[in-house]
């Protein structure tokens, strides 16, 4: 139930004057033409909105009332988000234990992993009462940044705790883990997601229509992002092993990591770009559909009821959550090393399924929830949006900022997950391309995704049989046998 929903012309029991002020704050845009909104002195429940705050948005209240924080923190956005947050025990326990017992690291990494789906879901949601203070577009573009912050977290702890010890005999012993785990991202958020937006909103009614402008936009820049990605991939394949190739491995290392930092680099502008086009070029046609979507919301009437919190409230509430994302990023990806070495969990099911679940719980449960409510554009705009940011802006980042920590991170994934990829990408923009759903697509999807998660986990087997294999260090050029597969890179 999304929050940032704006009134229906004539919703209001306020005074005629005011009638006629919430509705003049309504004219319909045509052809991308902006017009200038005047936001009316009282909102919907009768509280004088502050300037520069959206009625949806206003709380009626300023600076921090505990009780209402923690009671509209409680009811969250919906039933589903409201009993996740019965998991919030399991973040002191998780600190706890990772203090007093340091040595039980399947404890600690099945607490941490735990504990990080209630404050990514107090993200999401101080991001929606956020968001819902400002104009549409930015809003929804805000949200979804906020959602991504766990993910941006997470491959950043992951980055700095990467080390090239030749000594030690291990190699970017969490790169792997991270390329995984940007297309896990996209996968979750292309199958899984968008499979149960799919199947929720079509529980309650045989079809639902989405509008071109957010799945045509949406479909082509995935396209363009698999694109990218794959490029640097394709050219280590390509040139590895090859006749007539005179390229050693370090230089062929070093090729590749060259590729994907210009890569990385244009991905990064093609992304504000796309911002800029939804922000300023193109606004109001988001905007048209946008609202065109609120007036189908079931459940309009209850949430323009609700009690929100104050602009302070949301600040405070993102700054906790974040703390707190932080810290069980870092005691998380500490046991990584111990679950895929002496566990035996493949590097590919860690990044593609066990990272992204837990970094996208709190998108993914406001997307399900806008389809529930008969929003499709708002879900897709969601899941998309997650995405695209993953595709054009949290993995490029990743890769530039170990340009400048000196790390050799790169974008040369696996040909399996390069496959799965650019399959997933064809699959979901062929269900998108009718601007319908309904719940057989959804399940097919989820299926999909299913298989991928079972192939993910015995992908291991086929790591630790391939004795030909060799890793390269692209910072020091000597390479290890991947024979023995993760008891090398995680010893």
């Amino acid at each position: 139930m999304f929050g940032r929903r704006r009134e229906k012309s004539g919703a209001t029991t306020h005074t005629s004057g005011q009638d006629v002020e919430l509705a003049n704050s309504h004219e319909p845009k045509q052809d991308g033409v902006h017009h200038k909104h005047h936001h009316p002195v009282f909102n919907h429940n009768g509280h004088k909105v502050t300037k520069g705050i959206h009625p949806d948005g206003e709380s009626g209240r300023k600076g921090v009332h505990p009780h209402h924080f923690l009671r509209i923190s409680a009811r969250s956005t919906s039933k589903v988000s409201m009993a996740v947050n019965v998991l919030w025990p399991f973040v002191p326990a998780a600190i706890a234990v990772r203090y007093a017992r340091p040595d039980a690291h399947v404890w600690i990494f099945a607490l941490n992993y735990i504990a990080m789906v209630p404050t990514a879901n107090l993200i999401g949601f101080a991001g929606q009462e956020l968001a819902r203070k400002l104009p549409k577009v930015f809003g929804v573009l805000l949200e979804t940044f906020l959602g991504g912050i766990v993910e941006i977290v997470l491959f950043m702890v992951l980055l700095r705790k990467n080390n090239d010890d030749p000594a030690a005999g291990t190699y970017n012993q969490f790169i792997p883990v991270i390329r995984a785990a940007i297309l896990g991202s996209i996968l979750a958020n292309l199958l899984l997601c968008m499979g149960f937006c799919f199947f929720a909103g079509g529980l309650r009614r045989d079809e639902q229509d989405f509008d071109g402008a957010i799945s045509e936009v949406g479909s082509g820049l995935l396209l363009t992002a698999g694109f990218g990605l794959m490029i640097p991939a394709a050219f280590r394949t390509s040139l590895s092993g090859a006749e007539g190739v005179d390229l050693k491995p370090e230089e062929l290392s070093h090729k590749v990591l060259t590729i994907s930092r210009v890569t990385s680099v244009v991905l990064f502008v093609a992304f504000f770009l796309y911002v800029w086009f939804q922000m300023r070029t193109h606004h109001g046609i988001y905007d048209a559909v946008l609202e065109k979507d609120e007036e189908r919301d079931h459940d309009r009437h209850k949430d323009l009821k609700k009690a929100k919190l104050t602009l302070t409230e949301c600040i405070i509430a993102l700054v906790i959550a974040i703390t707190c994302v932080c810290l069980h990023a870092v005691f998380l990806v500490e046991e990584i090393e111990f679950i895929v070495g002496e566990r035996h969990v493949s590097d590919s099911f860690m990044g593609l399924i066990l990272v992204p679940l837990v970094e996208k719980a709190a998108e993914h449960l406001t997307a399900v929830d806008e389809a529930w409510d008969n929003q499709m554009n708002f879900a897709l705009a969601h899941v998309l949006g997650a995405a695209i940011q993953t595709a054009l802006f949290n993995g490029p980042l990743v890769v530039i900022v170990g340009w400048g920590l000196n790390k050799a991170m790169d974008l040369n994934f696996e040909i399996f997950n390069a496959i799965i990829l650019i399959l997933a990408i064809i699959v979901t923009g062929n269900f998108l391309r009718d601007g319908k759903s309904n719940y057989l697509e959804g399940v097919l999807c989820i299926f999909i995704y299913i298989i991928i998660a079972v192939t993910a986990f015995n992908y291991q087997d086929a790591i630790v049989g391939s004795s030909g294999a060799s890793e390269v260090s692209p910072t020091t050029g000597e390479s290890s046998s991947a024979e023995g597969g993760h008891k090398l890179r995680f010893s």
